[in-house]
């Protein structure tokens, strides 16, 4: 079976009036303006097909009983024959429980599905890999992991989308530990992976390396701790993170386990205070918070500086005043150069390992997928022009070869 690319709608709904807040018929009622968003909604942006044909009582035969118990037969003697006669070895989990989805916050598991069923079908579209949206009705870390780990015979990867910091870190950590399966948290590794390519092409293009670098990031959640992390084990300089209440650093005593940790890994210049003090002569900012940056904070920044301020729909700093300053300006919005955009990763990670059937998402095959990107842009690169479109036909061969390349050298790769 396989995820079907569709826009399901009813015959008759170009038809009716749409209720333009609801997207439910309103017959009788004054037409409201019509809601594209409503429209390509209605019915769900998936469905389920077959890959084999049920023509006869042949087909059913084979398809069904009597012939599928010899298929059974041969996988209960010996279990790694599921990944050959069942869709698991191309099938990914994409689990939610509602509680950070993009810009909405914690609206629900059944709020969330559209935005799981949108993963799901960019996973087909980009990358190949059918995928399935499941929204959990609740929100205890063991509970989840519980449900996750039962459902893992089902999947060949498991993909955490929109759950909130700091519970998302011990849910990935724990299923990692408990599946034999890989398990990524796209909110975390997928914007780092991303971001890094971006970095990269923008540090050579301004004649620098990643060492060279010293980045602020604002923004201490899940996505904030993963770009600082990977970030550093790419090779770069200096990083430090602010949250809310300023710059992450060992003296502070307000610090959860999590940021206690970046703590003593970031921040080698041993900065203090607020996001503005940590900007003075940086070279990087990256936005995954939110809020706005003081233009004059943009203005102390370093020469040849990039800008990344990936907040949607608002960046910490709008283009035109990153333009003011910076060399290399990128968003997470579609409408302006140089959008980091998870779709960009996610896709041929998986792919690549569901190819090997890779046992787990390791940091070498990470950093493979952020090389991969980076180079799929080549001579063409540019300041407005650091990291390839999500439309660009090379990107997902490119990152699906490179991981599965990565884990077969790293040893998770079983075949």
């Amino acid at each position: 079976m396989a995820a079907e690319i569709v826009n399901p709608r009813s015959d008759s709904s170009a038809d009716r009036t749409m209720d333009s807040n609801t997207g439910n018929s309103a017959e009788g009622a004054p037409e409201e303006p019509f809601d594209p968003a409503f429209a390509l909604h209605r019915g769900g942006k998936m469905a389920i097909e077959a890959t084999v044909p049920v023509r006869d009582k042949d087909d059913l035969s084979l398809a069904y009983t009597p012939g599928v118990a010899k298929v059974c037969s041969a996988i209960a003697e010996q279990p790694d024959l599921v990944n050959d006669y069942t869709w698991k070895s191309n099938v990914v989990a994409v689990v939610t429980d509602g509680t950070a989805v993009l810009g909405l916050g914690d609206i629900g598991p059944e709020a969330s599905l559209p935005v799981m069923e949108g993963k799901a079908i960019l996973f087909k579209q980009f990358g190949g890999v059918d995928a399935v949206p499941i929204a959990l009705a609740t929100t205890d870390v063991d509970e989840i992991i519980e449900t996750v780990v039962r459902l893992g015979p089902s999947f060949g990867g498991v993909n955490l989308e929109d759950i909130s910091a700091p519970r998302c870190f011990e849910i990935e950590r724990r299923l990692q530990e408990e599946l034999d399966i890989p398990v990524f948290h796209d909110d975390q590794h997928g914007t780092a992976v991303v971001t890094l390519a971006a970095l990269r092409n923008a540090a050579k293009l301004t004649g620098r390396t990643l060492g060279d670098l010293r980045a602020v990031i604002s923004g201490a959640g899940a996505a904030g701790v993963a770009i600082a992390k990977f970030l550093l084990a790419a090779g770069l300089g200096d990083v430090a993170v602010a949250d809310r209440k300023g710059i992450v650093s060992r003296d502070r005593e307000d610090l959860t386990d999590v940021k206690r940790e970046l703590a003593e890994i970031t921040n080698r210049a041993g900065l203090t205070g607020s996001l503005e003090t940590a900007l003075v002569g940086a070279d990087v900012f990256i936005g995954v918070s939110g809020g706005t940056v003081p233009e004059p904070a943009v203005a102390s920044m370093a020469p040849q500086s990039f800008v990344f301020a990936m907040a949607n729909p608002n960046p910490e700093v709008h283009p035109d005043v990153a333009h003011k300053y910076a060399a290399v300006v990128a968003t997470g919005r579609s409408d302006y150069p140089n959008q980091i955009n998870n779709v960009l990763a996610f896709p041929g990670i998986f792919a690549g390992a569901l190819q090997v059937r890779a046992s787990r998402i390791t940091e070498g095959m990470k950093i493979a997928a952020a090389n991969a990107l980076a180079d799929v842009v080549g001579d063409a690169l540019a300041a407005d022009y650091v990291i390839p479109s999500p439309f660009d036909e090379r990107v997902a061969p490119a990152v699906t070869a490179a991981v599965a390349a990565a884990a077969r050298a790293e040893g998770v790769a079983r075949r």
